[in-house]
């Protein structure tokens, strides 16, 4: 998911968007370590985009909180 995109959403979906990323990036990195994961890759763009979505949540708080 770009950038974009993710400004897009509410706050409350992206809460949502956090816990799904979450449990992806939680699974891919279980199924790594059993050797079932086709593409280790996946890993790293589900940590970026779990890293994007923390980022948009912390800079929307910082603004509601002046």
């Amino acid at each position: 998911m770009k950038i974009k995109e993710m400004r897009d959403l509410g706050e409350q979906e992206l809460v949502a968007k956090e816990q799904e990323m979450a449990e992806e990036l939680f699974t891919m990195k279980l199924r790594h370590g059993l050797s079932q994961l086709n593409n280790p890759l996946g890993i790293r763009k589900a940590r970026r985009d779990l890293a994007r979505i923390k980022t948009l949540l912390a800079q929307r708080q910082r603004e509601q909180a002046l």
